[in-house]
């Protein structure tokens, strides 16, 4: 019997905003280096899923992963400032920041605003639960989906992130590889998975492409070196690496 903890449950968005002439531009954060989990690392927005996210969910029975939707809706607005899914597009961010700070539920906050969430504007990419003892342990469903048109520049929350940025899966990746950023595995596999997209609607094609299975990680003996591994034919290029290298980026 396994003496891991149960696993958390999460959700993360992927946002994206197509760039001309070029790839899509991701949304990314830089935790703060106190965090409890993938302290100073590049994250996508996202957190674990709430009761309230849950009660909401009631709403959309057809959809069995309402609840994480509504959930990676709510941390990308308390994480960043930007409200994709909700229509239409508030024009008062910043109060509804404060109130989901004070732990108010999102669903009716926005009805009193004559707002609703738009949870087909999510979609589903991946699912990943890996298998270590970690300060914590998620099992993250994540999703995809564009930027709102004309949305405000991303504010952080201090608490949680020292900065965002806006760029392609690529440039993220060339800055890890340098040494300038770092990233947990799952998040270098999801982004070299993003790179070879040249536009939104690729990304999400690709997506229906592959339907969602747990990605469970594991560590395979190759002539006495570990690799960490994940499954073949999930759509991802690169699904092995160096344990040692894949512990420390």
């Amino acid at each position: 019997m396994s003496d891991l903890p149960e696993p958390i449950p999460a959700a993360t968005l992927v946002l994206m905003r197509e760039r001309p002439g070029g790839p899509p531009e991701l949304l990314m954060t830089e935790r703060t280096g106190t965090m409890a989990f993938a302290a100073g690392a590049l994250v996508f927005p996202g957190g674990r899923i709430d009761p309230a996210d849950h009660a909401a969910a009631a709403a959309w029975p057809h959809l069995p992963d309402a609840a994480a939707r509504i959930a990676a809706i709510r941390e990308t607005i308390e994480e960043t400032g930007l409200a994709p899914g909700v229509t239409p597009a508030p024009d008062d961010i910043p109060a509804l920041r404060v109130a989901l700070a004070r732990d108010e539920d999102l669903g009716p906050l926005l009805a009193r605003r004559g707002l609703a969430l738009d949870l087909d504007a999510l979609t589903p990419f991946a699912r990943w639960c890996p298998n270590f003892r970690e300060a914590r342990r998620f099992d993250t469903l994540f999703f995809l989906a564009e930027a709102p048109a004309c949305a405000p520049e991303p504010e952080v929350a201090a608490e949680e992130a020292v900065r965002a940025l806006w760029a392609s899966a690529a440039d993220i990746l060339a800055e890890i590889a340098a040494g300038r950023a770092h990233a947990i595995f799952p998040t270098r596999r999801n982004l070299e998975r993003l790179a070879r997209y040249g536009s939104i609607a690729e990304a999400r094609a690709d997506a229906a492409r592959h339907p969602v299975e747990k990605i469970v990680p594991w560590v395979e003996d190759r002539g006495g070196v570990p690799w960490l591994r994940i499954a073949d034919g999930l759509g991802y290029p690169v699904t092995g690496e160096l344990l040692e290298t894949a512990r420390r980026r």
